[in-house]
């Protein structure tokens, strides 16, 4: 079964909060992981990684917290995940080391790797701001309660 890891799901998690309250300003990886239940030591380290891949801005101080760097339409799915995990692989023969003992044999590698690049294309189309457009705001829902 094809999944994302818990990283991808974390880090798409929060890049679509902060991209959909982006009006309120920084958010601590503190108040991301109490409103969405997640690990918070887990989730600062996530966003550290995304600072660094350049997709987040980190400000210090009392309204200190992480900001997007670019407008969610420039951040896709593909971005965040490849920030996370790094280049995504279907299949073991698809690796960055080359062939498996089994390439000689293989009947199925060129129809994996079209699926491969099928997804990696989809990830690569869809952006943090359409995925803003999915459902409403964390923030929204918690005022209706």
């Amino acid at each position: 079964m094809l999944k994302l890891t818990k990283k991808a799901d974390y880090g798409l998690i929060a890049m679509r909060h902060l991209a959909a309250n982006a009006d309120l300003g920084a958010c601590s990886a503190k108040d991301l992981a109490e409103m969405y239940g997640l690990p918070q030591e887990a989730l600062a380290k996530l966003l550290q990684r995304l600072t660094k891949a350049g997709l987040l801005q980190s400000q210090q101080g009392t309204n200190g917290g992480y900001t997007l760097a670019r407008n969610p339409r420039s951040i896709s799915a593909l971005d965040v995940i490849r920030a996370l995990e790094g280049p995504l692989f279907m299949t073991s023969c698809t690796t960055a080391k080359g062939s498996c003992e089994q390439t000689s044999k293989c009947t199925v590698r060129e129809p994996l790797r079209k699926v491969s690049k099928s997804i990696e294309d989809v990830l690569g189309r869809l952006t943090i701001a359409e995925m803003c457009e999915s459902e409403e705001p964390v923030r929204d829902l918690v005022t209706l309660q």
